[in-house]
């Protein structure tokens, strides 16, 4: 069975509660340290995918089960800052299906031509 956001924030909040006054809490205040805390954890990421490489997470049971520890502790920061600003299941589950259908109907090579082709249509830099 599949975690749903919901699970996950009720984790989050019970880790909270068990360490509330050792933690920083789940504030507004504290949202940016669970976010920067979620970028420590995401070079952890990083850092498995550059020395050890993806394949090492598809084909090597050791990297693959420390890979998914630190992309698990990425989850739980990021949800600490969800609950930190107050946002419920029901708001994060909403915005997240309402951008990737945004982002079905988008055609990004189009949009991104600019970036794509830096000299544009006519061939000359600007």
């Amino acid at each position: 069975m599949a975690l749903t956001i919901r699970e996950l924030m009720e984790i989050q909040t019970a880790l909270q509660e068990k360490y509330r006054g050792i933690w920083e809490g789940d504030s507004p205040e504290t949202a940016k340290h669970h976010l920067l805390y979620a970028v420590e954890e995401i070079g952890e990421v990083s850092a498995i995918l550059k020395k050890r490489s993806a394949q090492a997470v598809v084909r090597d049971e050791t990297v693959r089960t420390r890979f998914c520890e630190e992309m698990a502790d990425v989850f739980m920061y990021l949800t600490d800052v969800l609950l930190c600003c107050g946002v419920t299941a029901e708001e994060f589950e909403s915005a997240y299906r309402a951008k990737a259908e945004r982002n079905l109907r988008r055609d990004f090579p189009k949009e991104h031509q600019a970036y794509l082709d830096p000299f544009g249509a006519t061939g000359e830099n600007e």
